[in-house]
């Protein structure tokens, strides 16, 4: 089962990232100035996870793959780790989807 941890960033943000059972991060999202802000966003992650219209399929200039997981009014509320493998890409989109809707909060920012 995926798990969301939520941070506190040297800047004062927030953050989560998105684990999946075996720990390894799959999705981190946007510094947010509250914690509510954060849990939003996490509750957007779980909402929009299944919908393959809300992937945004990129690339990086270096040559490796990542998707952006955006909410219904576009805006990226997650992006991925670098893969470098289209089909990596693909994997780490079917793990968001089955990771995100029953994961856990672990808050850590506290």
């Amino acid at each position: 089962m995926g798990k969301f941890e939520i941070t506190k960033r040297s800047n004062g943000e927030f953050q989560f990232n998105l684990k999946a059972g075996n720990g390894q991060v799959i999705l981190t999202s946007e510094g947010y100035t509250s914690k509510a802000g954060c849990e939003n966003g996490i509750e957007s992650i779980k909402k929009n996870a299944r919908d393959d219209s809300k992937y945004e399929l990129k690339s990086a200039s270096n040559g490796k793959y990542f998707f952006n997981l955006k909410a219904s009014n576009g805006q990226v509320i997650g992006t991925s780790q670098m893969y470098e493998s289209e089909s990596s890409r693909s994997t780490g989109i079917a793990s968001v989807k089955s990771n995100a809707a029953d994961a856990t909060v672990d808050d850590q920012a506290v």
